[in-house]
């Protein structure tokens, strides 16, 4: 069981107790001590202010657990005690969370001080947006994007929009996109109530990709909100060897899980032409660590076919949309690829 800070208090200037806050952020972390003054002092900085925070420990020996006791106790801090990977702590942080907005946010980021207040603000304009994705800026060069919001193409292949990208303001209009990025997603409680929360058997990576699928197939939009901005240390907190394992494995395990039959039967072959030149690429470079991981990823992708086709009776039976408009919010395969 999570340990909570007995000291806990929320960040918020409510005078009651009992009235929930408008959003929960959740942090996932692990041994990023380093981190935190950066990202929970940016938060203390927000506009907005009628929030939690809700930092969950996955069993970190840094010493982060008491530099946040000490330093932040506003924050709600959970101590898993374990890694339970980013989809254990964001779950436990969702078991937790008491505002109608539930926000995803990667420890080593920096918040601008009207990022909250930005986000809030297009969950209240749009009733039909169950999630809303933040512009992601590079921490130590501000001027080039991480991610846009996230897309998935034709042939099941998710990315980031614009990553690595000098920001020219291709990317300035609020515009729908298939996801937001996990490393700060923000979601509707109402529409997590209907399609669910994080898949644990993802781990880490696509987590939020899957999210993405289900919110469009149950009939909700992903809104991309250029206002809203995020600093983030890019992998500062994640390795290539590991990254290159959960993708390999974690895509298929997004097409198993949510790509619906009557567009596979349709997009097949495009589907298989991908992954299969994701295996080429490499066999090509197997004699590298991150090389050799993604193949592995690949074949624990295949050997979970059975695990995520058990799910997918779920989600398509909750499906609302089209064939044609799920099309629409697909990334054509002729469009350049993005990294992830």
């Amino acid at each position: 069981m999570a340990k909570q800070n007995s000291h806990a208090a929320r960040f918020t200037g409510r005078n009651n107790a009992n009235i929930m806050p408008a959003a929960s952020i959740i942090i996932p972390h692990l041994n990023g001590k380093q981190h935190l003054d950066d990202c929970l002092q940016s938060l203390q900085r927000q506009t907005f202010t009628d929030y939690e925070v809700i930092l969950v420990d996955n069993g970190s020996h840094d010493g982060s657990q008491a530099y946040v006791r000490e330093r932040y106790p506003d924050v709600i801090l959970l101590e898993l005690g374990q890694n339970r990977g980013f989809t254990g702590a964001c779950n436990a942080g969702w078991a937790a969370a008491q505002g109608e907005i539930i926000i995803l946010l990667n420890n080593d980021t920096e918040a601008d001080s009207r990022w909250l207040a930005e986000v809030v603000g297009a969950f209240q304009r749009y009733p039909d947006v169950g999630s809303v994705a933040s512009k992601m800026l590079l921490f130590d060069r501000r001027d080039h994007l991480h991610t846009a919001g996230d897309f998935v193409r034709v042939d099941g292949i998710p990315g980031n929009r614009g990553v690595w990208q000098l920001d020219e303001g291709q990317f300035a209009q609020e515009e729908p996109v298939f996801s937001a990025c996990g490393g700060a997603a923000a979601y509707r409680r109402s529409m997590l109530a209907e399609i669910g929360f994080l898949d644990d058997d993802f781990f880490f990576s696509c987590e939020d990709v899957d999210m993405g699928w289900r919110a469009n197939l149950a009939g909700w939009r992903v809104l991309y909100v250029p206002t809203a901005v995020i600093y983030h240390k890019l992998k500062a907190t994640g390795g290539n060897t590991i990254a290159s394992y959960y993708d390999g494995r974690n895509f298929l395990y997004l097409i198993w899980k949510n790509y619906p039959t009557s567009l596979l039967r349709r997009h097949w072959r495009s589907v298989a032409r991908a992954q299969i030149a994701i295996t080429r690429e490499a066999l090509r470079h197997w004699r590298g660590a991150a090389a050799r991981a993604r193949l592995r990823g690949q074949l624990a992708g295949l050997w979970g076919l059975p695990k995520m086709w058990r799910k997918r009776r779920q989600i398509q039976a909750k499906r609302r949309i089209s064939d044609e408009t799920l099309t629409q919010r697909l990334t054509p395969v002729d469009d350049p690829p993005e990294q992830r």
